[in-house]
C-alpha cells in the first residue's frame, strides 16, 4: 500500500495513456494520497471495528477511489442477514450525505456470528442494489401466468385481500386460507397473525428440508433439533458438509475449527468430498441410505467393548421399558438391558456396514474407539443430507443420537443438546388461543407421525380433488422451481378453482411469482423487522433484523410511520403488512381478531411495529437490567447493538432440573415407570429419588425403546434401526444404466433459490454439472463438459458432466442451487441469473423445457450488468423428480434413481421433459406405504408430538363424521 517508483512498464503505460498516471508531479500530496500510508499505518486504521459510540457518525476513506484520499462518513445500523438461516449479525454503512447503504459487514455484538461473516453477508448490498427488484405492489393483467402487470397501491392490495379472508372466515372455509413459507425468517409471528385469525392455515417447506431429521431426534428426547457444542468438543461427527454449507453452518463453522483448534478431531459421513471432509481428520465415503448401518455398527462396537456411559443410560433412558415390551422373560437389570442391545445389533459389525456402505471396517472401529473416548464431549449433527433423502432417512438421526445417548453427550459440554435450550422464546401481547381447526390439507390423516405439513404433496392433493386454497400467500417461497415436480405445481397455479387467489410475498421475481395475482414486495434483509434465535453454540441469544434506512431516519430525528416509507421505492415488511391486513379483516373488531393486535399500551388502538418488539424486549431475561445501565429502553438498546446474548453457555443438562415444591404440590408419581405426573400431564420424573424435569416424552427420558411407535402401527421401529433407501443398490439395475443422483448438496456461496439477485455470488457460482468419479466416467466415455442424460421416474433433464475424485465411485451428483429461468414474457428478473427458456404442454401431462439463451449481459444502472461474462445458467433438475413422501415423517426423499444414457443428436443442454400423469401415479404409490390414523383413542397424531403452530388438543382426535 505504500508509495513505490513506477516500474519500466507501469511508466510506459502511463505515457501512452494505457493506465491512469498516478505519479504526475504533485499527484502525490500526502492530504490526497493514500499511497503514502505504509501498509502497516492502513492495517491499524482498519483492525479493529468502529465502537458503537462512533456508529453515528463513523469517518473512514473510501477505497473505490484509491489512492486518493477522500473521506467517507457513515451512520452505521446493526441488523441480521437474511441470507440463510444462521441469521448472522449485520451492519449497515449508511452513507450520512446520501442516506444509500454502501455496504454491508459484520456485527461483533452479535453472540452467534460474533462480526463473522460467509460471502452471502456482505453480498446483501447485491441485493439492495439489484436492478431487477420489485419496487412496487403489482397485479396481475390478463391471464394468470401472462406475465402482464400493472402497479396498484398497498390500499387496493389490502382490502382486496381482507375481503376475500374476511369473506371466507365468516363461511366457516377456514382451510381455505394459506401462508405458506420457506425461510420464514422470524420467532412466532406468524403463529400470531395467523392464530389470531383462528385458522390452521400454516405451510411450510420443512418436509423438503429437515423434518426427517427432526422426526428421528423427537422420538429419542421430544425435542427435533440437534444444537452440537463443537467448541468444546472432543469428537465431532458430521452426516454431510455441514461445516461448509449446512446447518448454521457460519457460526458453526467457527466453533468447529476452535474445536479442532483445541484437539477435537473431525469425521465428515458424505458421498462428496465437501470442502467439509476435505478438511476434516476422517472422511467416510459412505453410499447413500446406508449412514444408520454405520452408525449402528459403531453403537455395537460401543456397547461390546464396554466404552458406554453406564450412569446416563441407567438413569436416562426408558431401559426397564424396553424390557418389559421386548424381553418380559429377563430379570429387569441393567446387565440384562446391554446385553439385549448387543444382541439386538449383532448383525451390524463392521464388515457388515462395509458391505453396504464402503466405509471402510477398520475406519469404523477406529471412529467408534475415539467416541467412547471423547464421552460426553461427543459432538454430532445431521440436518438435512441422508435424512432428507431418503425412504427412512429419519433413521440416520435416531441412530446418530443413539451414540450420543451412550456415550452420555446428551446436553452435556462439547456433547450434542437439544435445539430449544439454547433458543429465546418470545412473550407476545395479547397472544391468541390455539385455533380449533385442522386441515388436512396440511396434515392429512396418511401422515398422523409427519413432523411438520405434507407441503410437497398440496398440488397433488388439490389435483385429487382433495379441497382448494381460497386465499394463498407464498413467502420467501418458490416451490416451482424448488420443490419436486414443478410442473404439477404450474398446473395448479393456473387453474384458478385450485387456487383462488395467490399472493407472492417477494422482493425479487422468482418462477412462482410468476403464477400469482399479486406481487407484494417485501423488505430484503436490512428493511424488515424480524427476531432471530438459533441454536450456534452452548448459550442462548437474541438478534434484531430491523429496517436500517427507517431506523438511520429515526436517529437524525426524521422517523416515519411505516417501513416503506423509509424502504426503496414501497418496498414494505411482513410485520407491518399482515398487521394492516388483520385490522382490516375485522373492521369493526366483531369477528374477534382485531383484539390480538391493539396496543398493549393504548388500549383499543392499533399496535404499532415498534410497540409490538418493546413488548418482547422488555420480557427478555436480562436485557432491561443491561438496557437500563446505559439509558435507554429495551428497544432502543437492540436497535443501537442488534443483539443481546442471554445466557453465556450454561444451558447444560437442563434435563436435571428439579422440580419446585409449588411444581410438585398436588402431583402423583407412578409406581412403576416414575413419571411425575399433575392435572393428567407429564411434568418431570423421579430419577435416584429425586424429581427432575426431564425430557419432554412419554417416559420423560430418552426413549431407547419407542411405545409410540407401536402404538401408531409401526412395531418392526420401536428401537434405533437401519432402513434400506428407495436407492439403495438391491434397488437399482446396473446393467440398465442406474445410478443414485444426489440432488441435495449446497454450494456454500449460493442462498438456494434466492442467490438469483446477488451479482457476486453469481459471479462465484453459475452452473451445477454432474459429478461424476473417473471411473464411472471411463465407462460411459465421458469427459468433462460432455453432455448426460438423465432419466428420472417422470422425465429427463440433460446437464454437463464434471469429471472428478471428488465423487464416491457407483454415485452422481448435481447441486440443487443452480438452474433458475424465466420465460420470453417474463421481461425481466434475476437476469443475473436466469436462462430464458420456453415451455410448451402438450395438454395431456406431458411438458418440456428447452433453453432459448443463457445469461447475457444487459443494460441497467448497474454497470457491472454490461460486463456479465458468464452465460451459463445451468439446469433445472429438481423440476423432474417425482415426490417421494417417506410413509413415516412425511419428508420428502430427494434421493433420485436416475439412468444415465448419452443424448440423441437433437436433444441439447438444459433440455427437460416431465409427464405430471406418470407423477400423480407415483404420489399414489407411495401414498399407498404409509399406515394412516386413527391411533389410540381416535388420535390423528400423537398428543405429545408437537406440530407447527399447534392447534386446540381437542383437533388431535378425529371425528365420527370424518374417519
Amino acid at each position: 500500500m505504500g508509495y513505490k517508483k513506477p516500474s519500466f512498464i507501469e511508466g510506459i503505460a502511463e505515457k501512452l495513456g494505457i493506465i491512469p498516471n498516478l505519479h504526475k508531479e504533485g499527484y502525490q500530496e500526502f492530504d490526497n494520497d493514500m499511497r503514502h500510508f505504509t501498509d502497516e499505518e492502513v492495517a491499524q486504521m482498519y483492525e479493529n471495528f468502529p465502537p458503537p459510540e462512533k456508529w453515528d457518525n463513523w469517518v473512514e476513506y473510501d477505497p473505490k477511489v484509491w489512492p486518493k484520499k477522500e473521506k467517507k462518513t457513515y451512520q452505521i445500523v446493526p441488523t441480521t442477514c437474511f441470507n440463510c438461516e444462521s441469521a448472522c449479525g449485520l451492519t449497515a454503512f449508511i452513507d450520512k450525505e446520501t442516506q444509500e447503504v454502501k455496504k454491508f459487514e459484520g456485527n461483533p455484538y452479535h453472540p452467534g456470528s460474533r462480526g463473522r461473516n460467509c460471502a452471502k453477508g456482505p453480498a446483501t448490498i447485491n441485493q439492495i442494489t439489484d436492478p431487477d427488484r420489485i419496487l412496487f405492489p403489482l397485479k396481475r393483467k390478463g391471464k394468470r401466468g401472462d406475465g402482464e402487470w400493472e402497479r396498484i397501491s398497498w390500499d387496493d392490495a389490502l382490502d382486496t385481500i381482507a375481503t376475500r379472508i374476511r369473506k371466507a372466515i365468516l363461511e366457516d372455509r377456514h382451510n381455505e386460507i394459506a401462508y405458506h413459507v420457506g425461510r420464514p425468517g422470524n420467532e412466532k409471528f406468524m403463529n400470531w397473525i395467523l392464530q389470531g385469525w383462528g385458522i390452521d392455515g400454516h405451510n411450510s417447506h420443512t418436509n423438503i428440508c429437515s423434518s426427517g431429521a427432526r422426526f428421528g431426534y423427537n422420538l429419542w428426547y421430544g425435542y427435533d433439533r440437534p444444537s452440537p457444542d463443537h467448541a468444546e468438543a472432543k469428537f465431532i461427527l458430521l452426516v454431510s458438509a455441514h461445516l461448509e454449507s449446512g446447518h448454521y453452518f457460519n457460526p458453526h463453522a467457527q466453533r468447529i475449527i476452535e474445536g479442532k483448534m483445541k484437539g477435537a478431531k473431525l469425521a465428515t459421513m458424505d458421498p462428496r468430498l465437501s470442502n467439509t471432509a476435505s478438511m476434516s481428520d476422517y472422511w467416510l465415503p459412505s453410499y447413500p441410505g446406508t449412514e444408520a448401518a454405520v452408525l449402528l455398527a459403531m453403537a455395537l462396537i460401543i456397547l461390546q467393548e464396554g466404552l458406554y456411559n453406564r450412569k446416563y443410560l441407567e438413569n436416562w433412558t426408558n431401559w426397564q421399558e424396553y424390557l418389559r415390551a421386548r424381553h418380559s422373560d429377563k430379570e429387569i437389570t441393567f446387565e440384562n438391558y446391554i446385553a439385549a442391545m448387543i444382541e439386538e445389533y449383532k448383525e451390524f459389525t463392521p464388515e457388515f456396514a462395509e458391505k453396504e456402505s464402503g466405509v471402510k471396517a477398520e475406519m469404523i472401529v477406529e471412529i467408534a474407539h475415539k467416541i467412547g473416548e471423547a464421552g460426553e464431549r461427543f459432538a454430532s449433527h445431521n440436518w438435512r443430507a441422508a435424512g432428507a433423502s431418503n425412504l427412512g432417512g429419519w433413521a440416520v438421526a435416531r441412530c446418530l443420537h443413539f451414540l450420543t445417548a451412550l456415550t452420555g453427550a446428551v446436553g452435556a459440554k462439547g456433547g450434542t443438546s437439544p435445539n430449544s435450550w439454547n433458543k429465546f422464546k418470545p412473550t407476545q401481547p395479547n397472544p391468541p388461543k390455539p385455533q380449533k381447526k385442522w386441515n388436512e390439507l396440511h396434515f392429512p390423516k396418511e401422515y398422523p407421525l409427519a413432523f411438520f405439513e405434507m407441503s410437497q404433496l398440496l398440488p397433488h392433493f388439490l389435483k385429487a380433488g382433495r379441497g382448494k386454497m381460497d386465499v394463498y400467500f407464498s413467502r420467501v417461497f418458490n416451490p416451482v422451481w424448488t420443490y419436486p415436480d414443478g410442473f404439477t405445481w404450474m398446473e395448479m397455479y393456473s387453474d384458478e378453482t385450485k387456487f383462488g387467489l395467490h399472493a407472492a410475498l417477494t422482493p425479487t421475481w422468482n418462477e412462482t411469482a410468476f403464477y400469482a395475482d399479486f406481487v407484494l414486495p417485501m423488505g430484503l434483509a436490512s428493511e424488515r423487522h424480524d427476531l432471530n434465535s438459533y441454536a450456534t453454540h452452548g448459550g442462548t441469544w437474541i438478534a434484531f433484523r430491523q429496517p436500517v434506512l427507517r431506523e438511520a431516519a429515526r436517529r437524525n430525528g426524521k422517523p416515519v410511520k411505516l417501513t416503506y416509507e423509509a424502504n426503496p421505492g414501497e418496498v414494505w415488511e411482513e410485520d407491518e403488512f399482515f398487521i394492516e391486513l388483520s385490522w382490516r379483516i375485522d373492521p369493526d373488531g366483531s369477528m374477534g381478531i382485531r383484539k390480538h393486535f391493539e396496543s398493549p399500551y393504548r388500549p383499543g388502538e392499533k399496535i404499532t411495529i415498534d410497540e409490538y418488539y418493546q413488548y418482547i424486549f422488555e420480557r427478555v431475561k436480562g436485557l432491561p437490567e443491561t438496557a437500563k445501565k446505559e439509558g435507554l429502553t429495551e428497544l432502543q438498546y437492540m436497535q443501537k447493538y442488534g443483539a443481546f446474548e442471554i445466557e453465556k453457555g450454561d444451558s447444560y443438562k437442563m434435563n436435571e432440573k428439579l422440580l419446585s415444591e409449588e411444581q410438585l404440590k398436588g402431583s402423583k408419581v407412578d409406581p412403576v415407570n416414575e413419571v411425575i405426573s399433575k392435572d393428567g400431564k407429564a411434568i418431570g420424573v423421579m430419577v435416584n429419588g429425586k424429581a427432575c424435569v426431564g425430557f419432554p416424552t412419554p417416559s420423560r427420558k430418552n426413549e431407547f425403546y419407542s411405545q409410540t411407535m407401536v402404538d401408531w402401527k409401526w412395531p418392526e421401529y420401536a428401537t434405533p434401526a437401519y432402513i434400506k433407501s428407495h436407492i439403495h443398490n438391491d434397488n437399482l439395475d446396473k446393467s440398465k444404466g442406474e445410478y443414485v443422483l444426489v440432488p441435495t448438496f449446497r454450494l456454500p456461496t449460493l442462498i438456494h433459490t434466492r442467490s438469483g439477485n446477488s451479482k457476486w455470488l453469481i459471479e462465484i457460482s453459475n452452473r451445477n454439472p454432474i459429478w461424476m468419479h473417473p471411473d464411472d466416467a471411463k465407462k460411459w466415455g465421458f469427459q468433462t463438459g460432455d453432455l448426460v442424460k438423465l432419466n428420472t421416474d417422470i422425465g429427463y433433464f440433460i446437464d454437463k458432466v464434471w469429471v472428478t475424485q471428488s465423487m464416491k465411485p457407483g454415485v452422481v451428483a448435481c447441486s440443487h442451487h443452480i438452474g433458475r429461468w424465466r420465460r420470453p414474457q417474463d421481461k425481466i428478473g434475476n437476469r443475473w441469473a436466469t436462462n430464458t427458456v420456453n415451455i410448451e404442454g402438450d395438454g395431456k401431462g406431458g411438458w418440456k423445457m428447452n433453453t432459448i439463451s443463457g445469461i447475457k449481459p444487459f443494460e441497467s444502472d448497474d454497470k457491472d450488468s454490461k460486463r456479465i461474462f458468464w452465460k451459463d445458467g445451468g439446469v433445472h433438475q429438481n423440476i423432474t423428480h417425482a415426490v417421494h413422501p417417506d410413509p413415516i415423517s412425511g419428508m420428502h426423499c430427494w434421493h433420485q434413481r436416475v439412468r444415465i444414457e448419452k443424448p440423441g443428436k437433437d436433444e441439447k443442454y438444459g433440455d427437460i421433459f416431465v409427464d405430471t400423469n406418470k407423477s400423480h401415479e407415483i404420489f399414489k404409490e407411495w401414498m399407498a406405504m404409509t399406515r394412516p390414523a386413527p391411533g389410540p383413542n381416535g388420535e390423528r397424531r400423537p398428543l405429545w408430538f408437537n406440530r407447527a403452530f399447534r392447534p386446540d388438543d381437542s383437533t388431535y382426535y378425529i371425528d365420527d363424521k370424518d374417519a
